[in-house]
């Protein structure tokens, strides 16, 4: 029975603690979405991510994604981002929104990852919300 409780509150303790890596996190991604602010983005990012902007679809280094979003943020220049819904388990948290511009509205999608202590973009997808 006591081994029990200790496994209980280690889970408990497991949770809570993945919890908070990623408070913070996604307030400055929704800030930098909402602002197109490509250089917090990129700062955000893994090595590698999976990009989906409109019509292009790939991994790309944080490098050529900064560039893709630079140029998408240039032609489409925000007026608000709002979150609509966020989810996840232990390692993984998700969060969609609309981000709303001069020429039209978007579905943003985003999956964050915690490895090695370090909470980080891996997939960003910028769609169009019609």
């Amino acid at each position: 029975m006591k081994i029990f409780s200790i496994i209980k509150i280690s889970v408990l303790f497991l949770l809570f603690a993945s919890l908070v890596a990623f408070v913070g996190e996604p307030d400055d991604i929704n800030k930098a979405l909402k602002s197109g602010d490509y250089e917090l983005l990129k700062n955000k990012m893994n090595q590698t991510v999976e990009l989906v902007i409109l019509e292009k679809e790939n991994v790309y280094s944080k490098t050529q994604a900064e560039q893709i979003l630079k140029q998408f943020f240039s032609v489409h220049k925000p007026i608000s981002y709002t979150l609509i819904h966020n989810g996840g388990s232990q390692n993984s948290q998700y969060y969609i929104g609309t981000l709303k511009t001069e020429k039209e509205n978007y579905r943003v999608y985003y999956l964050l990852k915690t490895r090695e202590n370090k909470t980080l973009i891996y997939q960003l997808r910028i769609e169009s919300d019609e």
